[in-house]
C-alpha cells in the first residue's frame, strides 16, 4: 500500500503540530520559572495589568527567545 501525498502532508503536519506544542508547554514553564526564580521583585503580571508596556514588552521578547531556543534545541 502507497502512501500518498496528501497523507504525507497530513502526517507532517500533525508532526509539526506535536513540536508546536511541545514547544509552547516548555517555553511557557520556563518564562514562569524565569519569572518566579530570577526576577523575584518585579511582578510582571500586575505590571502588564496596571498599563505598563515596556513590562508587557519585556515579558514577550523573553517568551519569544525561550520559544527560539527550545525550537532550535527540538529540532
Amino acid at each position: 500500500m502507497e502512501v500518498t501525498t496528501i497523507e504525507q502532508t497530513i502526517i507532517n503536519l500533525a508532526i509539526s503540530l506535536g513540536y508546536a506544542l511541545v514547544t509552547l508547554t516548555i517555553s511557557v514553564i520556563a518564562l514562569y520559572l524565569i519569572d518566579h526564580f530570577l526576577y523575584k521583585k518585579i511582578h510582571f503580571i500586575e505590571e502588564i495589568k496596571k498599563g505598563n508596556i515596556a513590562a508587557s514588552i519585556f515579558y514577550s521578547v523573553i517568551l519569544i527567545f525561550v520559544a527560539i531556543i527550545i525550537t532550535v534545541s527540538i529540532n
